[in-house]
């Protein structure tokens, strides 16, 4: 009797420790804009791959941190097709090509910070990634005057610091879930078919401005979805900016 009498007390002890836990993280999440999801008895915070969307309607992305070599070829490209893009920029390439920034930022595309130093930061404290945010986010401002709120990690390499941290400055964290591969010097076609066969309602693609072949696949890709019915939006028009939560593949969702 005794024996079950203390089996009952655990029991409930750890049943009121679960509503004790899951109630400061609704609040930390809450405060800090970041969005959990569980594996096991812990939590981890996750940027956003993708978007929930009954509409066919996608973003592509250019990440900006080494020469320009082709960047004038995707303009070309997104102009011809009437496609408005999102670019993140590190900080000393947006300081050595001021130029492309401010083309870009006037063509109607979006710009978004890849951090100062392109680094792990998953390496760093909460300091180093707020100074790293801060700074290169100015660098992009000081040229077009428009404020960055949107953030890439490099290598897509993050943690829940890494998150958090962000969030609580006002940024985003964006990811991908379609990775064109281009910065491997893949084939024009075989970039394309990457994308073309991975691309799905709210996907998210990842591409860069100086691929090899980068620019030499657009028309293929933007020729093939357009007629599939897709319609290419900036990320900032693809997120959900409240009542959402991010699930345990990154995909951001609308709170039912």
């Amino acid at each position: 009797m005794q024996l079950a009498k203390t089996y009952k007390l655990k029991s409930v002890a750890t049943f009121l420790l679960a509503i004790a836990v899951g109630a400061v993280l609704v609040l930390t999440v809450n405060k800090t804009g970041a969005h959990a999801v569980f594996f096991g008895n812990t939590t981890k915070l996750l940027p956003i791959y993708c978007v929930e969307k009954e509409s066919k309607v996608i973003s592509i992305s250019f990440d900006c941190a080494w020469g320009t070599d082709h960047t004038d070829s995707i303009l070309k490209n997104l102009e011809q097709n009437q496609i408005k893009a999102t670019f993140f920029m590190v900080e000393f390439w947006t300081e050595k090509y001021p130029d492309y920034v401010k083309k870009i930022s006037e063509n109607g595309h979006e710009i978004g910070t890849h951090s100062a130093t392109h680094s792990k930061m998953s390496k760093q404290t909460a300091e180093e990634i707020k100074k790293e945010l801060a700074s290169s986010s100015k660098a992009i401002t000081d040229i077009t005057g428009k404020k960055v709120e949107l953030f890439r990690a490099p290598f897509g390499d993050y943690d829940d610091e890494l998150i958090k941290t962000a969030s609580e400055q006002g940024y985003y964290t964006i990811q991908w879930d379609v990775d064109s591969l281009d910065w491997k010097n893949l084939s024009s076609g075989d970039i394309a078919m990457r994308i073309i066969n991975k691309v799905q309602n709210g996907s998210i693609i990842l591409m860069h401005n100086n691929g090899l072949h980068t620019a030499e696949a657009l028309p293929i890709i933007f020729q093939t979805l357009k007629n599939r019915g897709y319609k290419f939006v900036p990320i900032g028009e693809l997120i959900l900016r409240e009542n959402y939560f991010i699930d345990g593949t990154g995909k951001q969702r609308i709170a039912k």
